[in-house]
């Protein structure tokens, strides 16, 4: 990791109007960096506001207030992103959770695969395209005979993995995989995962993965942030975080992961938690070097 950041959120806030006297503050005060080469994980209950705090980054959802930042560029206004629209495009990019619905049911994946490229105008002659498209498919585990398949042919995990090449195809900085395996099987959750490790390992982008499963992120993240209600209340270290948590919704998370033995599981303690004591009007801290907590 380098000592400057590739991607800064300052004190992001979103709400969204559902009628004239109802509000629903999606992000409250959000604040994070993440740093080139780096695999942030985002965990939380449905409703934190992981995939709402996904959507701004990209851009799909303009903040209320507050201040997104891509390379030192404030990327959050409709200004900012205007000006900096081809970097953003070329440098972000997102992986939705339903692999299926995300790519175009009219296209093949030969067609889906090259369509970053035909849009950017990258390449001036099929030649190039046609060798490049190949080489991704590959690289995602995909052999040459899905390259004349539609969406609708396919499976959900090999949609998903078509997904991962459009993705990675302009080379970009930062990916955001916003549940990229919560509606696949077991097995080919895992399959999923060991490629996004090769291959953040091999092309160095940084990586936002954001998921409700701990187990997953502890295995593929450097750093974890925990979002409960739209704030994060705990960032730290994978490490620290499973071995050292500080805030009582972290805990709780934790005390939920399933133990694959029935005696051990009977007798753990589970840590349950009184939501009206969470303090609303705290500071997100840095407790210690490193670990910061919602208190």
């Amino acid at each position: 990791m380098t000592e400057y950041p590739l991607l800064t959120a300052e004190k992001c806030n979103k709400s969204f109007l559902m009628n004239s006297q109802f509000t629903i503050d999606a992000l409250k005060s959000v604040s994070f960096n993440i740093y080139r080469g780096e695999v942030l994980g985002i965990v939380g209950e449905s409703g934190c506001g992981k995939s709402t705090l996904a959507r701004t980054i990209m851009g799909i959802y303009k903040l209320s207030s507050g201040a997104i930042y891509f390379n030192g560029n404030l990327i959050s206004t409709s200004k900012g992103y205007a000006r900096n629209k081809n970097e953003i495009q070329k440098k972000i990019q997102i992986i939705f959770q339903d692999s299926t619905s995300s790519l175009n049911p009219n296209m093949t994946v030969s067609e889906l695969i090259a369509e970053p490229f035909v849009i950017h105008k990258i390449y001036q002659n099929k030649h190039g395209q046609e060798s490049k498209v190949d080489e991704l498919l590959l690289s995602v585990g995909l052999g040459m005979q899905y390259k004349s398949l539609y969406p609708s042919e396919i499976s959900c995990g090999q949609c998903q993995r078509v997904n991962i090449a459009r993705s990675i195809a302009l080379e970009p900085e930062l990916i955001i995989a916003d549940e990229p395996v919560a509606s696949l099987d077991v097995s080919i959750q895992a399959q999923i995962i060991t490629l996004f490790q090769n291959l953040q390992s091999k092309k160095k982008f940084s990586f936002i993965f954001i998921s409700h499963d701990l187990s997953i992120v502890r295995i593929i993240s450097d750093r974890v942030a925990v979002m409960y209600r739209g704030r994060i209340v705990e960032m730290t270290s994978t490490e620290k975080l499973f071995t050292s948590p500080r805030h009582p919704y972290t805990q709780s998370l934790l005390s939920a992961i399933p133990v694959p033995d029935p005696l051990y599981e009977r007798q753990k303690s589970k840590f349950t938690i009184d939501t009206s004591t969470i303090n609303e009007s705290g500071k997100f801290k840095e407790v210690e070097k490193g670990h910061w907590v919602y208190c």
